[in-house]
């Protein structure tokens, strides 16, 4: 942990300045939830007005406050902020939590008040969180800095740091009411100085955290963020909540990977490098959170399911499979033991129909019995209201099997009021339940992905062989902002092991018969102009020219066709190239995002990418296994490997020159975007061929 965020989490003495004697006002709050908390170091009240507060002496300034003290929290009105804070740092007190509000939050004239408190704490070697925060706690020290209404969360296991203090909130109490605790609890604020990065290690060293959730609106430092919680997640599971996904404005790009490549498909890359599991939705994060922090993790993916009614169990079934897990085949011997123990009308394979006369004992049971199959990697257990036991009679049975298990077990208890008793014996044990099976399968889901994390190899990304950056950087250098001609990008691309087939242009119909006749029919023809991208969507592009006159017409073709979609664009004649050999199509590309760096993306090649949207992206530079995945995660990737009348194309040269487009853009971060639409991949052990390329330079 960096030592100068110690005093947050174990702070020797908490002086409150601002605290009030007036209910209604945060300092109030503050005082009270911090004195309530049973904090065992020193707690000194700081207010202009004196007297006492709580049993305890109000100091009238922060310079009359004993030793020890090595944290504050701040709770007066944003004006007077930057004095207590220049008052903090010559008491030396080296570490504040600013819980007022009135900073940029509220316009110009409160991110001028938050720029002067930044600059205080630089200058003063202050480590804040906040401002417009409401604190941080810890349940188990214990320590609330919080201004919350009663009653503080219950201690537990599941982390929780947030951009928005309301979220915490409402996390807070809804946690309550859902049967499981926090650990620590941080708001951050306006994050003018300690951010979500920096919580990452000092919340995962704690020893009583399992979990780490995040509430995130955004990321100060994309690329130090993955490297922190890459470590992080090595040792404990992070589940992010990402909002705003839809209000992010669009950069003006010229490309289908720069379309596509948006703000959540670099987050998502982001979170895939780093082992962060993305939640949708609040509800979700903590349903994942609870079976992480509660679950042993499983061996194998196959899930058996248990239920007294057959709907349920199809729905179950449904879900699980829609995620991607198989359903366990059981075994024969699972087999006959459940057919001991069920009527002969019950369904014993799986899913495992138990009919509705199930009481304690056969759940208890038929669960232990799937559990024992070597076959099962983990289960889900469906409830509805048993018609003849009640369900709490049920949960108290299954609780001991579910306990020796070294499996994961999730229970999905459907319904509310009949099922209450029932979730507390649950919750009491530390085994989650869910009210719909939905929700119980995208636990285990996550549960089979964390085990999948942690098996897998770590790999750095390793530099491709034979690479000239510096002849790039010569190339790069010389060439004005915009897109390259064909023969810069020609250069660019074989610096890195990407062979460009020669094309050359023409100016003139005369000029791209000569062309034509100098390299061997038959050719293609594409539109010169650095204004129209996609030149395939105006009819700019003809294949399979045969002779010259051919030739001589298409370029009167491509250039009326060109004309009249885009009247204002600058023509430059025709790029003239040799028909190249067939092969499968795909589309390699690359863009910078601000937020994370360069940016690659794999997928179905061609004029429909933007709808198809087959597509994968990773941050670079690539690791190999990234690279092998992007391939696995789409269709045009998969059907490489042969499909049907598709013979099996060379998918190693076509890993091959992702890793080096990778390692290009992340070695020129100049290259605002290339694009090879399409790479066509030819039969097995014949490389690959780059079609059309377009590459544009964006020096600052």
């Amino acid at each position: 942990m960096d030592a100068t965020l110690l005093p947050f989490f174990h702070p020797t003495g908490i002086a409150v300045v601002g605290a009030s004697h007036d209910p209604v006002k945060l300092g109030f709050g503050v005082a009270r939830n911090l004195t309530q908390s049973r904090y065992p170091g020193a707690i000194h009240l700081v207010n202009p007005r004196g007297g006492t507060l709580m049993g305890r002496p109000v100091h009238r300034d922060i310079a009359d406050v004993p030793a020890p003290v090595d944290l504050a929290v701040i709770v007066v009105p944003a004006a007077g902020v930057a004095g207590a804070l220049n008052a903090c740092g010559a008491r030396g007190i080296h570490a504040a939590i600013i819980a007022s509000g009135g900073f940029r939050e509220v316009g110009d004239e409160g991110a001028a008040l938050e720029a002067e408190i930044a600059d205080i704490a630089r200058a003063q070697r202050i480590r804040v969180v906040g401002p417009n925060c409401i604190g941080l706690l810890d349940t188990h020290l214990p320590l609330d800095t919080t201004f919350l209404a009663p009653p503080p969360p219950v201690a537990g296991d599941v982390a929780f740091v947030s951009h928005s203090g309301a979220i915490c909130a409402a996390v807070i109490d809804w946690a309550s009411g859902q049967g499981f605790g926090l650990s620590r609890l941080v708001s951050l604020g306006n994050q003018t100085d300690v951010c979500e990065t920096d919580m990452l290690v000092p919340v995962a060293d704690d020893a009583h955290t399992r979990v780490i959730t995040l509430y995130l609106e955004g990321i100060r430092d994309g690329r130090r963020f993955i490297e922190q919680a890459r470590h992080v997640t090595q040792r404990k599971p992070v589940v992010a909540l990402k909002v705003g996904r839809f209000t992010a404005g669009q950069r003006a790009v010229a490309s289908h990977t720069g379309a596509l490549a948006g703000h959540e498909a670099a987050y998502n890359a982001a979170f895939a490098r780093a082992g962060v599991i993305r939640a949708e939705t609040n509800e979700e994060m903590f349903d994942w959170a609870r079976a992480l922090a509660w679950c042993p993790l499983p061996q194998r993916r196959d899930i058996a399911v248990l239920t007294n009614a057959g709907g349920p169990g199809v729905v179950a079934a449904d879900a699980i499979e829609a995620l991607g897990l198989p359903l366990a085949t059981l075994s024969p011997a699972t087999v006959a033991r459940l057919r001991a123990v069920l009527p002969a009308a019950a369904s014993v394979h799986n899913p495992v129909d138990m009919l509705a006369s199930a009481g304690p004992r056969e759940y208890a049971e038929c669960l232990a019995a799937l559990l024992a199959d070597d076959s099962v990697g983990g289960a889900m257990v469906i409830m509805p209201p048993p018609p003849t036991h009640s369900a709490e009679s049920v949960c108290e049975a299954l609780v001991p099997v579910i306990r020796a298990a070294n499996k994961p077990v999730v229970v999905s208890l459907m319904g509310e009021n009949l099922v209450r008793k029932a979730s507390e014996v649950l919750r009491a044990a530390r085994i989650p339940d869910y009210r719909f099976p939905e929700r119980a399968a995208s636990a285990l889901a996550t549960l089979v992905r964390r085990a999948a994390f942690l098996i897998s190899p770590t790999t750095e990304p390793e530099r491709v062989a034979n690479a000239r950056p510096a002849a790039v950087r010569q190339v790069l250098e010389a060439a004005p902002d915009g897109f390259l001609s064909q023969e810069n990008v020609a250069h660019v691309l074989g610096a890195y092991g990407i062979d460009l087939p020669r094309i050359a242009s023409a100016a003139t119909a005369d000029e791209a018969v000569a062309v034509a006749d100098a390299i061997g029919y038959p050719v293609a023809i594409k539109v010169a102009s650095p204004d129209i991208p996609h030149k395939s969507d105006v009819g700019g592009v003809l294949l399979g020219l045969g002779d010259a006159d051919a030739v001589r017409a298409g370029f009167a073709t491509v250039q009326a066709n060109a004309r009249r979609a885009h009247p204002a664009a600058r023509l430059d004649g025709v790029h003239v190239q040799r028909m190249l050999p067939e092969g499968q199509e795909v589309i390699v590309g690359a863009v910078q995002d601000p937020q994370f760096g360069a940016l690659v993306m794999f997928g179905a090649g061609g004029t429909e990418v933007e709808g198809m949207k087959d597509v994968a992206f990773a941050l670079a530079p690539l690791p190999r296994a990234e690279a092998e995945a992007m391939l696995d995660d789409t269709w045009a990737g998969r059907k490489l490997r042969g499909f049907r009348n598709l013979p099996p194309a060379d998918r190693e040269a076509a890993i091959d020159a992702l890793l080096r487009l990778g390692q290009m853009v992340a070695d020129h971060p100049e290259i605002a975007e290339v694009e090879i639409n399409p790479l066509r991949v030819r039969p097995r052990g014949e490389g690959v061929v780059a079609v059309d390329v377009r590459l544009r330079v964006a020096a600052g």
